[in-house]
């Protein structure tokens, strides 16, 4: 199809992302109003859940014991993150006054209360378990934190030496006067507010004064073996802090001394208009993330009423928004410990991920590929064969041009290394690089400084659509004539994170795929009419339109009274359009079953609605990431794709859905879809009201969750689950 023929941009009438009539199906039943708020749950409740479930890993005795610190520690980072940008954005919706309620029927202040409530009671819980259960076990196995009032005269003298030494000359401590007002203080770091009696040497007794623990030090220190020679001992900084405050005020008695720490919106904003530098433009909000608005408080448990009033006048927070806490209140900080010790028998067995044959090192991988499509399942197959290929791209001289898009990547990204090395050999090299990846965009932004010293083209994308499709197109020539290569994925090119993240990874050489590649890579780094690819399902182009008209193609095969099925598996469900064509599938009799790890707004169960649709979530050793989409009656039956079911995914992102074309890939992966609906070990089913229930295992079901069966199946070495 000419290129020429089709509309210039996305905001035309044409736009084949505008959802032709049949879309949004009436209910089955006249009665039944699938618009009605009735039967959606709240996004921002959902990812609630989704962290409880999380939170609920702590407690689970058959993970070892560090893991399940892990898990806790996890869902304070989940916790962070979630007030740092969703909660920050009901509050801006409330500043603007833009007083909207969702799919679901619930307005910005009215989710927000349920939010702080559901919150409170969850951080309740997370400091019993650390106190009760995860401190005492570890203790047990010689794992000591040591709080003051457990410090005998020898630790007492070394924290002393170690306050005066360490500590000491690298703290600012701030009396707050009209001289000194209250300070500007970094996002989600450290603080003690402190009352005090007395005057100082100039006569000042304002009587409250502040003092913030740098970044700099360690917030969490292990005692030297001269001085507990048992075990692995640790005091916390604020611990420190706290016993010596006194020496920061001479001559002043402290009165009281907490500590307190403040979470800020860090969802950085940049205007689509009058931006001539993307790059230069984000450096300049990364700076401004630190002291956005804040979002949250959280105190230590004895905080006095007067302390906590005073704090919350400062930043503008309501009652609501304070959070006392058990325990340390910088508790992510504690991932340092998995730096500091040493007890492998604590954590998870190690695992060697496998390698298809045709894979392994030394081999020719574009040999390989041209045999035959190749499909892995990370982590349990190895991402290094991914690397490898680009290494040898960069390395061989068919090769003319790479391509590739980056979203995250790991800090000293091999595939970085590789690009640079092809763009330094002479190949025709450019990089997509999302400078808007939230949190890894400093990081990015070096990344794209590298490989344009290499000689690269690097690019960002465009502006107002994220770059998230995972995309590598390699052309190569091969007996006189042009030949594509194509790696899609539907997680990011990031080899930390593959060996902890389930992701598929086809390497293909198909000619339609590939070409479909190459348009969408047109359609982002250069301008023109819209170009449309044959197979792949590109947002916000086709994607929407696509899985919408697959499912009504499900929906159709059911009305003829044969059977249907759909399953999926995402991160996320939030699209409204999305679930009302999936409960008129499950209306029409096609059966849904959908694997949601996180957030679902769609309400399973619901008589005359949803009855034919289940949604299962696991949690467990591995972050489940793919996203898959199977049709069972279609030609293209199975998608993998990088895009959830969301509306950002699918209208405000560059993502695309591709289908897997051998039937045995297609095979495999529906076998493992059911492995995931079956798995009783590690699932969690949700019902009808939001809440989710934890399936228990039944007579012959498997000893071992999905997760470890998959391990045990692909992984070269791994060790029977404990």
């Amino acid at each position: 199809m000419s290129s020429s023929q089709e509309p210039a941009t996305v905001s035309q009438e044409e736009d084949t992302n505008r959802l032709p009539a049949t879309i949004g199906c009436p209910a089955i039943a006249d009665d039944i109003d699938l618009n009605s708020n009735q039967y959606y749950l709240n996004r921002e409740l959902s990812y609630i859940q989704f962290n409880l479930r999380v939170l609920e890993q702590a407690k689970n005795s058959q993970h070892p014991l560090l893991e399940r610190l892990m898990f806790l520690l996890i869902f304070s980072s989940n916790l962070d993150e979630f007030y740092e940008i969703r909660v920050s954005g009901l509050k801006k919706q409330l500043g603007f006054g833009r007083q909207r309620p969702g799919p679901d029927g619930k307005y910005p202040q009215e989710v927000m209360s349920e939010i702080h409530l559901q919150v409170r009671m969850a951080l309740q819980e997370q400091y019993r378990i650390l106190n009760e259960e995860l401190l005492p076990a570890m203790a047990t196995e010689n794992i000591r934190f040591l709080y003051r009032h457990e410090w005998d005269p020898k630790l007492s003298l070394w924290t002393q030496d170690y306050f005066r030494n360490e500590v000491l000359p690298v703290i600012s401590p701030l009396g707050l006067d009209p001289a000194h007002p209250f300070p500007r203080l970094v996002n989600k770091s450290l603080n003690f507010i402190l009352s005090l009696e007395g005057k100082d040497a100039f006569g000042r007794d304002s009587g409250l004064a502040i003092v913030p623990a740098p970044r700099a030090l360690p917030r969490l220190i292990k005692v030297p073996a001269h001085i507990m020679p048992e075990g692995d001992n640790f005091i916390f900084l604020s611990s420190v802090i706290h016993e010596h405050v006194e020496e920061f005020f001479p001559g002043m008695k402290v009165k009281e001394c907490h500590q307190f720490r403040v979470t800020r919106n860090s969802d950085l904003e940049m205007s689509n208009v009058e931006v001539e530098d993307v790059a230069s433009a984000l450096q300049g909000e990364l700076h401004l993330r630190r002291f956005g608005a804040a979002a949250k408080l959280e105190v230590g448990a004895g905080c006095p009423p007067e302390l906590t009033n005073f704090l919350l006048e400062r930043f503008n927070l309501t009652e609501e928004e304070l959070f006392r806490l058990d325990g340390p209140v910088n508790l992510q900080r504690l991932m340092a410990l998995f730096s500091m010790i040493n007890r492998p028998d604590l954590r998870f067995p190690p695992f060697s991920p496998g390698t298809p044959p045709a894979l392994e090192e030394g081999n020719c991988i574009f040999t390989a590929v041209n045999r035959e499509d190749q499909l892995l399942l990370h982590p349990y197959q190895s991402f290094i064969p991914v690397i490898d290929w680009v290494r040898q791209a960069a390395r061989d001289a068919g090769v003319i041009s790479i391509k590739q898009t980056l979203y995250r990547t790991n800090e000293s990204s091999e595939l970085v290394e590789a690009l640079s090395e092809a763009a330094r050999n002479g190949k025709e090299v450019t990089v997509v690089i999302e400078l808007r990846a939230r949190f890894d965009e400093e990081e990015n932004i070096q990344f794209a400084s590298i490989l344009q010293e290499a000689g690269a083209v690097v690019v960002y994308g465009v502006m107002g659509y994220k770059t998230h499709a995972k995309m590598v197109l390699i052309v190569r020539r091969e007996n006189g004539r042009l030949k594509r290569y194509a790696h899609l994925g539907t997680g990011n090119y990031h080899r930390k994170n593959s060996l902890i993240y389930t992701d598929y990874s086809l390497m293909t050489c198909d000619e339609t795929l590939c070409s479909d590649v190459h348009k969408v890579f047109q359609q982002i780094t250069g301008m023109g009419k819209k170009i449309s690819p044959e197979l792949i399902l590109n947002a916000p182009f086709k994607l929407m339109k696509g899985l919408v008209q697959l499912i009504q193609q499900e929906k159709q095969v059911a009305l003829e009274g044969r059977p249907a099925r759909i399953i999926a598996k995402v991160n996320a469900l939030t699209d409204p359009t999305i679930i009302k064509e999936l409960y008129c599938a499950s209306q029409s009799g096609v059966k849904v079953d959908l694997i949601v790890r996180g957030i679902c707004c769609l309400k399973p169960g619901v008589p005359g609605v949803s009855e034919n649709i289940r949604v299962v979530s696991v949690i467990g050793r591995f972050l489940e990431h793919s996203r898959v989409y199977y049709f069972a009656n279609n030609n293209y039956s199975l998608y993998c794709s990088s895009a959830d079911l969301m509306e950002r995914n699918l209208q405000h992102r560059i993502e695309i859905a591709y289908p897997i074309m051998r039937k045995k890939w297609v095979n495999r992966i529906v076998e493992e879809l059911e492995m995931y609906l079956a798995d009783r070990q590690q699932s969690w089913e949700l019902q009808a009201d939001g809440s989710y229930l934890k399936l228990s295992a039944c007579v012959g079901d498997p000893a071992e969750g999905v997760q470890m069966l998959m391990l045990n199946g692909l992984a070269t070495h791994a060790t029977v689950n404990r």
